[in-house]
């Protein structure tokens, strides 16, 4: 019998003072069974870094098809494609390919850095890409505090990103544009 995805809750509340985004957004998160916290609080990070309307998560882990995120314009065209961790050379092309602009946010581990060394070279004439990376620390920090359901409100500010996680203990700072890489 295959494992389920659990269902988290998250009411975010917005203020990006940054872009001029003031906003409430109600998710509803399938953690497939694959996935651990880390990788779930990065996907709420990426959303909140690229929040709108819009923006929406997808069947990702579950679908080859998809990225994690996407956001699509009225017309159902894709404005943005968001992938998590080290995707393949592959999984880039096509969501460069396919999309206005690509995203990809990863944990700054070791990894990532190996990832990173190996697939710099190739990701450089890709001009429609930006990759993001958040010290692992403060992921797991993030991860820690996971709950099924949590509120979080989020201030962004001259590039720097304030979460609050009532109920979880956590106050954190992250830099949103940390270390991108293109």
């Amino acid at each position: 019998m295959a494992l389920k995805a659990t269902i988290f809750k998250a009411e975010l509340s917005i203020t990006d003072m940054d872009r001029n985004y003031y906003n409430d957004h109600n998710l509803t998160i399938a953690r497939h069974p694959s996935e651990n916290d880390e990788r779930m609080m990065l996907r709420i990070i990426a959303f909140i870094a690229n929040a709108h309307e819009r923006l929406q998560f997808t069947k990702g882990l579950s679908d080859d098809d998809e990225p994690d995120l996407w956001q699509k314009s009225l017309s159902d065209e894709i404005e943005l494609w968001i992938e998590l961790g080290q995707p393949s050379e592959q999984r880039i092309k096509k969501g460069c390919n396919q999309s206005r602009q690509m995203l990809i946010y990863a944990c700054a581990d070791n990894s990532f850095e190996v990832w990173w060394k190996k697939e710099q070279n190739k990701l450089q004439s890709r001009k429609n890409l930006s990759v993001f990376t958040l010290p692992e620390s403060v992921v797991t920090r993030l991860a820690n505090a996971v709950q099924r359901s949590m509120q979080i409100q989020v201030t962004v500010q001259d590039g720097q990103m304030w979460l609050n996680i009532e109920g979880g203990g956590v106050t954190e700072s992250v830099e949103v544009s940390t270390e991108q890489r293109m």
